[in-house]
């Protein structure tokens, strides 16, 4: 029976704002985190590409903008959201079962899907089929791959001890996963990894991956893989370019020590401080270049000084509204930095930022959820991005976005991924060949 035919008629008078106000309040902090983890998953569950069960590349509540791709998955996203599925297991959002049965029906259509030298493609039709991301970028995209393979490596991780069923899609998992020809993208054994290659386009995209950003995990992955593996020249003269990859810079009190190519003395949007440690622990993690738990923690605190400076004089900008990273922007999509500003808050920047800055990304949390619900919150969570100063609150979603706010919360809880990906022996053993030190 629906609670409205239960409760006095005198109890439905007043504002509905109040009530959700008051509502939300009754929520505790960890209540309140399970909540968004648990709303935010429904995208790659309820909201699911239904053919394959896996993410869709964006979803439009909206009219504003009619949407005609909703069947388009993407790889990097349907990674993150696979770790998401493992989350949601362990915080009963759904049943052990269920859990399996989605897992199993992604990993079945990957394992028949279009790969590229072992590499999926950026997009995918739910036929299989690779669809073009751009010209010449029509094919095998390895970072997208990568972000993919560190969800494999997560589900092998945690089915390795299950039952019959479990076990076989642990073994179908770490399958697809030695499938990615990591040594093919170094284009002709150069030391150096290569974002794309196409049947048809073969290598015209040239896009060769150096520098800091989001995929550190390439690199990692790259070097970890027992069937595959590249040598450790690849990371140190490729990634990190013979030691250029350092920079000596300080924003707001805060010391940066690894540069982009393009973004130069700053930082750049707060997504590289998340997607390749989903499930790579910064924790303790170092190598000749970098301390990266205290570089993803600065690139963070860097993005939250900003805000309470907020040199542009943006609506809302503070401690409570803070993040900048890529997302849809007032005018199409934009990859927001401090250097990049256009007075736009996306929330995954905060929220996947809570093992670094928990204090201040629950700032965040707590001014959405309590203050601009009615503005920013759907079916599947937070909207990717909002501006008070614009006046701007699209109801939209992109799966690469909603993705890290489930993962990197539960690390910041309980550090349940990263327990996961850093139990596989060959990262471990990758790791230690880059010259890496890390937590046990």
């Amino acid at each position: 029976m629906k609670i409205k035919y239960l409760i006095p008629i005198l109890a439905l008078l007043g504002s509905c704002s109040v009530s959700r106000q008051t509502e939300s309040k009754k929520l505790t902090d960890d209540e309140l985190l399970t909540e968004v983890q648990k709303q935010t998953y429904k995208y790659f569950y309820e909201g699911a590409e239904p053919v394959s069960g896996l993410s869709r590349e964006r979803y439009h509540s909206d009219n504003i903008y009619p949407q005609n791709d909703k069947d388009i998955i993407a790889t990097g996203a349907s990674g993150f959201g696979m770790m998401g599925t493992l989350v949601a297991i362990e915080r009963q959002f759904i049943t052990r079962e269920e859990g399996f049965a989605h897992l199993k029906k992604g990993l079945d259509f990957l394992a028949k899907a279009d790969r590229f030298h072992g590499a999926w493609a950026h997009w995918m039709y739910p036929s299989g089929r690779a669809k073009p991301f751009g010209k010449n970028d029509d094919a095998g995209d390895l970072v997208e791959t990568s972000f993919l393979a560190q969800a494999l490596i997560c589900v092998r991780q945690y089915y390795a001890n299950g039952n019959a069923q479990e076990k076989a899609l642990a073994q179908k998992a770490d399958e697809l996963w030695k499938g990615i020809d990591w040594n093919f993208y170094r284009k002709n054994g150069q030391n150096v990894l290569y974002w794309h290659w196409s049947p048809t386009a073969e290598w015209k995209m040239n896009f060769a991956i150096t520098g800091y950003n989001e995929c550190l995990i390439t690199y990692i992955l790259a070097a970890c893989s027992p069937t595959h593996g590249v040598p450790a020249e690849v990371y140190h003269q490729g990634w990190a370019k013979s030691g250029a990859i350092n920079t000596n810079i300080t924003m707001y009190g805060h010391p940066i020590k690894l540069k982009h190519n393009v973004v130069g003395e700053s930082v750049g949007p707060l997504f590289w401080a998340h997607y390749s440690y989903l499930g790579l622990n910064p924790k303790g993690l170092k190598d000749k270049y970098a301390d990266y738990w205290q570089e993803n923690r600065n690139q963070t605190l860097i993005n939250y000084d900003y805000a309470i400076a907020n040199p542009k004089g943006y609506k809302g900008y503070g401690k409570n509204s803070w993040g900048l990273t890529a997302s849809y922007s007032v005018k199409g999509y934009a990859a927001h930095m401090p250097n990049e500003d256009f007075g736009v808050i996306s929330p995954t920047a905060a929220l996947s930022s809570y093992p670094y800055t928990p204090k201040e990304s629950m700032q965040v949390i707590r001014n959405l959820y309590d203050n601009m619900k009615d503005k920013v919150w759907g079916e599947f969570g937070f909207y990717d991005a909002y501006s008070e100063t614009a006046n701007w609150y699209p109801k939209r979603y992109i799966g690469i976005d909603q993705g890290p706010i489930v993962v990197m919360i539960e690390n910041g809880r309980t550090g349940f991924l990263w327990k996961l990906f850093m139990s596989a022996p060959e990262i471990q053993q990758g790791l230690t060949k880059l010259g890496f030190t890390y937590s046990k």
